[in-house]
């Protein structure tokens, strides 16, 4: 009995931090910043943890019996909660956030009570010092193992839907186990036996469905009807398919529409690679998606074209899928083409590789994670791989909307010793967005463009460089790696304006 209590141990160990895990993943998803989300989330949830340990104190009879209803609370709760929240994302507006930190108080608490009614009924058989550091063992082992599976494993494979169901039964079997090892016991035997059907059986259902789930809530928040849906080590990647054509969205923010995404490429590339005249070797640094690449292909003069994207599931999708690689013109799959796989930051900083041009298209820096891309060790890093005559290009955020923001970058840019240009283009998916271009030498207005655009010409493409007066400079700080002042200027620009 008492081996089967601490495998049990180790379960309910590896579920609570799972369902810890989900409630983080989730909470930066939607409301963005992983880091704050994270840190309150996890916060939350020990306290709750430490609630649920006092409360333990006034369980004082039945033990088992307890033991086994928290079982099925917590399986039910705690493998519910992605799929409940995921729903109160798409479908109760402004409900997200009191849901999250409701169901993280509850499952929390719960799990706070696991571990002190596992210690009080093995303390019947082992002395106390053994079963300290049996239980503790076992549950910090559990941790570990989820800890390690959890992004690499469960959230890629399966996703957290379904992830959640997965581990509520692991919670519901350990239910079971203790009906069975305490059937003796029990004075509600057959009582309890039909409440471990009944959760096995609601989970069970809510794994099947975990797809429809999940589709019901995303079509609701995204509006169009949602084509793919994968969720990543690092994002959850969403292509929707309506009026506009397909949209792409990383972690619930849009990152093309189909109708205009022209705009915003050919603003990102064609001013610095028709500036230079005759680039040769070309990096571009985030772009899974291959627009990117796409436009640069158009230059005649490319030899090599280096993508570096952390996300594999990206260029997979954008290299594999035929409605996604037609709108790339298939630039995924060109013999010039080199994808690497891998951190940009860290990237940078193992290759010696240095290129004519480098476009640096990375999602907006809404998490600490991203921001680091941002700072003036990231475009330090970028300079040494310019070319003495080479130019690189950043796409920023809007000069608008977020104009301290827009112009922190500028300011960072010209920290680390390069030339900053900055200037700016009309999306109508984003609005006026903008972008600067980092080089060693002054930006110059180029000559000729590649045929067949359909947005710029060579005598527009000064006017980009023109900033009226709402969206002109203002001062701002550098943005450092041991400040990252650019994630909180962004995430309180765009908190004005988005819901």
């Amino acid at each position: 009995m008492d081996v089967a209590l601490l495998a049990s141990v180790f379960v309910v160990a590896a579920c609570g931090l799972v369902y810890e895990l989900a409630a983080g993943a989730l909470a930066s998803y939607v409301l963005g910043d992983s880091v704050l989300q994270f840190s309150t989330v996890i916060g939350s949830y020990l306290f709750a943890m430490g609630v649920g340990s006092w409360l333990s104190r006034f369980l004082e009879r039945q033990l088992p019996a307890h033991f086994l209803r928290i079982e099925l609370l917590v399986a039910l709760v705690g493998g519910a909660m992605p799929a409940l929240l995921f729903v109160a994302n798409g479908w109760v507006p402004g409900g997200f956030r009191p849901l999250l930190y409701g169901l993280v108080a509850v499952v929390g608490t719960l799990v706070g009570l696991e571990i002190p009614l596992v210690m009080r009924i093995l303390k019947r058989n082992v002395a106390l010092k053994d079963l300290v550091s049996q239980v503790l063992t076992f549950d910090y082992l559990g941790a570990l193992a989820v800890s390690i599976a959890f992004p690499l494993l469960f959230v890629p494979h399966l996703g957290l839907v379904r992830t959640g169901f997965l581990f509520g039964l692991l919670n519901a079997a350990v239910a079971v186990w203790a009906l069975w090892l305490f059937r003796h016991e029990l004075r509600l035997w057959r009582a309890h036996a039909l409440a471990c059907s009944l959760v096995l059986a609601g989970l069970a259902a809510g794994m099947a469905g975990s797809n429809a789930i999940t589709t019901l809530a995303e079509d609701r928040f995204y509006q169009d009807p949602v084509v793919i849906a994968e969720s990543s080590a690092w994002q959850r990647i969403v292509v929707t398919n309506g009026r506009a054509g397909h949209r792409l969205f990383l972690n619930g923010n849009l990152q093309f529409a189909e109708r205009d995404e022209y705009r915003y490429h050919e603003a990102l590339v064609h001013p610095v690679m028709a500036a230079h005249g005759g680039p040769r070797k070309v990096a571009i640094l985030g772009g899974g998606d291959g627009m990117a690449v796409r436009e640069v292909l158009k230059h005649p003069s490319v030899e090599s074209v280096t993508l570096v994207e952390l996300d594999p599931h990206m260029t997979r999708l954008f290299s594999t899928d035929p409605a996604l690689a037609r709108l790339n013109g298939g630039a995924l799959a060109s013999p010039k083409l080199r994808i690497v796989n891998a951190d940009a930051f860290g990237w940078l900083e193992r290759s010696d590789e240095t290129f004519d041009v480098v476009i640096v298209d990375f999602p907006d820096p809404t998490n600490f994670a991203i921001g680091k891309l941002y700072t003036n060790s990231f475009y330090a890093l970028l300079d040494r791989h310019l070319a003495a005559t080479g130019y690189a290009v950043v796409q920023t955020t809007s000069p608008l909307v977020a104009r301290q923001s827009f112009w922190t970058v500028v300011t960072t840019i010209e920290s680390a010793g390069l030339v900053a240009t900055p200037y700016h283009a009309h999306v109508p998916s984003f609005g006026e967005w903008g972008f600067v271009v980092a080089s060693r030498r002054p930006w110059r207005l180029p000559e000729a463009l590649p045929a067949g655009l359909r947005f710029l010409t060579p005598e527009t493409v000064g006017l980009l460089f023109d900033f009226p007066r709402d969206m002109q400079r203002v001062p701002a700080e550098v943005n450092r790696l041991s400040n990252q002042v650019l994630v909180t200027t962004y995430e309180r620009e765009w908190g004005k304006v988005m819901p």
